[in-house]
């Protein structure tokens, strides 16, 4: 299968082609997104997989493990196929309690640039996301101290592109007003919906909306117009939720994650569900409620 063949087909990230049906990686960790896989052949299989279905974009970032999902990746895949392109955020560390706190400081996305550099075993990363907020969501405020930081980062050859994640509306317009970017990544799906205008005005603009959490994340989504939907379809509730999100915009990128190589063909024969107008707008109906 190449990536044209994937469901949603391409897209571009600055000069950077993929396709919108993308894979991410943070299910590739232990527990709590803490310490390795139990099973790590398992998880070494979920990233071939992912290459040899032709899935060209792959989310991760050095705060899984920490560190070790990018060292799967890097055992799994490298030497990298040209067509394949990782993305990884910066911006927040892990404590031992499993906490998620800021590590926004020049010197802490410095070390983070570093580590995803040698963990992936790349001399250049295609594309870095500023992690904003903290676990509980967006937060408001300026970006200019941490963004411009990478943006040196990127003067320097370290960085390809640069995107945004868990970013308001606000933050998004601050951080293009400093410098391009070619990705904004924030919490978005069927029944969460708070970006719809954001996504519209991207989209004019060419720039990727990729949603993390598109099947609910923690707390999967559940609709009874979800669940008929999907019968009608003979398919499941999650199948739907992932076309929706293709099909909702064009500059829409999913990135399903799974450790299991089953659950990612499903993913992908998933988001391939056709709907139909009428589908469409029983759907598009749960998060406006």
């Amino acid at each position: 299968m190449s990536s044209h063949s994937l469901p949603g087909g391409t897209w571009t990230l600055g000069d950077l082609s993929v396709s919108r049906f993308g894979y991410g990686a943070m299910q590739l960790a232990g527990p709590g997104v803490m310490g390795p896989p139990a099973d790590r052949d398992a998880a070494l299989a979920v990233l071939r997989e992912v290459r040899d279905l032709g899935i060209t974009h792959i989310d991760t970032a050095g705060a899984y493990g920490p560190r070790f999902t990018n060292q799967l990746i890097r055992e799994a895949l490298h030497p990298y196929p040209e067509a394949l392109h990782m993305v990884t955020k910066v911006g927040a560390d892990r404590d031992q309690q499993g906490g998620w706190p800021p590590a926004r400081k020049p010197e802490d996305l410095r070390r983070a640039i570093h580590e995803n550099l040698e963990d992936l075993g790349v001399d250049v990363l295609d594309l870095v996301n500023l992690r904003l907020g903290d676990a509980q969501g967006t937060q408001p405020g300026s970006l200019a101290a941490p963004f411009e930081t990478l943006v040196e980062l990127q003067q320097q050859g370290l960085i390809r592109h640069l995107g945004v994640s868990n970013a308001t509306a606000d933050q998004v317009a601050e951080a293009r007003a400093i410098a391009p970017i070619v990705c904004v990544q924030n919490m978005y799906n069927l029944a969460y919906r708070q970006d719809d205008r954001l996504i519209d005005e991207l989209a004019e603009q060419g720039i990727a909306y990729v949603p993390f959490f598109p099947l609910g994340g923690f707390s999967p989504l559940q609709s009874s117009a979800l669940s008929t939907v999907a019968d009608r379809l003979n398919a499941t509730p999650m199948s739907a939720a992932l076309a929706w999100l293709l099909q909702r915009s064009p500059n829409i990128l999913l990135i399903p994650g799974t450790s299991s190589t089953a659950h990612l063909r499903e993913n992908v024969t998933g988001a391939g569900l056709r709907l139909s107008p009428e589908d469409l707008a029983e759907l598009d109906k749960i998060g406006r409620q």
